[in-house]
């Protein structure tokens, strides 16, 4: 059974600063403004030898003109709803608000066991203040510095002491990872949502409403896989502040971790550069990919439109032409669920090991009945082939001359490798090594 941990309060109490500090990264993006986190976000931690889940939550208020608002407290209520413990974060420095009042009734809704965390007590005055909390009758009051770690032991002793099991080290482990990019505000998190059933992330029409990459558990269909939202991904010199260069640079992050990225484009926009470099990063970084042509029901067409602008996309991406591209709607749930089965069938094609026999059954004849182009009047002669182990499939050529294979050669030999093995949607990388 996991252990899970929500961490609570009112806006900018440091409850990202300690959920970094217990998962020990910099996980979540921190900021001195308001409002910063929005979305749940989780990570994993340890203490005393219990592993637990720990859940950062965005700022609860009531009356704020912030329009997230009633979407965030919705978020934090999930939040504690699915904990085994609560931490609920004050501020020393604010003293007692309104708000933390308000908010403790809430949390008595819940019958949770709750533990004060009283932020900010950097100096023993601070400390002092803390007592103040007591007011709020939720048990033991815990002065602690998220900043720099004062006073968190204790907290932890106790949060430890609380959880009923063990845990497990990282649920995560060996779980293929499926990471959601795109531009601004192409339904990123819409897509998410349909798919996992519930609202897991925060939906506007405002671009960069998601901010942190959020991670999902997703198992249904007898599928089992970590599903990541991320922040729309825009040009350098568009990125308007440091929150938001934070969000693109964890969305550029979880490309890095992920096994399969499923890249939304704006039917109504179509591929426009900036997607055209998010594909091209992921070929690089090896990658699966699929492309998602979402708000498709916004576009007037006829038979032929589909064909005509997946053409189109492929001429914009070559010579990157093995990604399958899928037309839908998020919000009318129109082929979402095709989505995931390709890009699970992705997934299995990335780590898919060809046997040296079939690789040789297959392609050796057709390099003997069209053999690579002589340089400077020697034959180059391929000998054999074999696939090479890694997180992606690469196929070394073992030959005379290796130096001297032509790339239009090298094109004809992996498209020969896609048409005899299923690697839609995958790089496969091409070496020629000496006999």
């Amino acid at each position: 059974m996991s252990n899970i941990v929500a961490i609570v309060g009112r806006p900018n109490v440091g409850k990202s600063t300690l959920f970094n500090r217990l998962v020990e990264k910099r996980q979540a993006i921190m900021d001195d403004v308001p409002g910063v986190t929005r979305d749940r976000h989780y990570g994993h931690a340890e203490w005393c030898g219990k592993y637990f889940t720990v859940i950062d939550t965005g700022g609860y208020v009531t009356g704020s003109d912030d329009k997230f608002e009633s979407e965030i407290r919705k978020q934090v209520e999930m939040a504690v709803e699915e904990s085994t413990v609560v931490i609920f974060m004050v501020d020393c420095k604010d003293g007692l608000t309104g708000y933390d009042k308000e908010f403790a009734n809430v949390l008595r809704r819940f019958s949770k066991p709750v533990f004060v965390a009283a932020n900010k007590a950097d100096t023993p005055d601070k400390s002092m203040n803390a007592a103040e909390f007591y007011e709020l009758a939720l048990g033991e009051l815990y002065p602690v510095s998220a900043a720099n770690g004062g006073g968190t032991g204790e907290l932890l002793d106790a949060v430890a002491a609380a959880l009923p099991s063990e845990g497990v080290e990282d649920p995560y482990e060996g779980i293929p990872k499926i990471a959601i990019l795109g531009r601004p505000n192409v339904g990123k998190s819409s897509l998410l949502n349909v798919l996992v059933g519930t609202e897991r992330t925060i939906v506007t029409d405002e671009a960069g409403t998601t901010r942190d990459s959020i991670h999902t558990r997703y198992r249904q269909y007898g599928k089992d896989f970590i599903l990541i939202d991320t922040a729309g991904i825009r040009k350098k010199g568009k990125v308007r502040d440091n929150i938001e260069f934070y969000s693109v640079l964890r969305s550029l992050r979880a490309l890095e971790e992920c096994d399969v990225a499923i890249i939304v484009i704006d039917a109504e926009r179509g591929l426009e550069s900036q997607d055209v470099n998010i594909i091209s990063l992921a070929a690089r970084q090896g990658k699966g990919m699929v492309i998602f042509v979402n708000k498709w029901d916004l576009i007037e067409k006829d038979t032929k439109t589909a064909d005509k602008l997946r053409k189109e996309m492929l001429e914009a991406i070559a010579p990157i032409d093995y990604v399958p591209i899928l037309f839908g709607s998020a919000i009318e749930k129109q082929r979402i669920f095709q989505v995931m089965e390709k890009a699970v069938a992705v997934c299995e094609n990335r780590v898919k090991k060809v046997p040296t026999s079939a690789l040789n059954d297959a392609l050796l004849p057709e390099i003997i009945h069209y053999p690579p182009p002589a340089v400077k009047g020697k034959l180059i002669q391929i000998k054999y082939i074999t696939q090479l182990p890694g997180r992606s499939p690469g196929i070394a050529f073992f030959c005379n001359l290796p130096q001297y294979v032509a790339d239009s050669y090298k094109r004809f030999l992996e498209n020969k490798l896609r048409n005899s093995f299923d690697f839609e949607g995958v790089p496969l990388r091409l070496f020629f090594r000496k006999k």
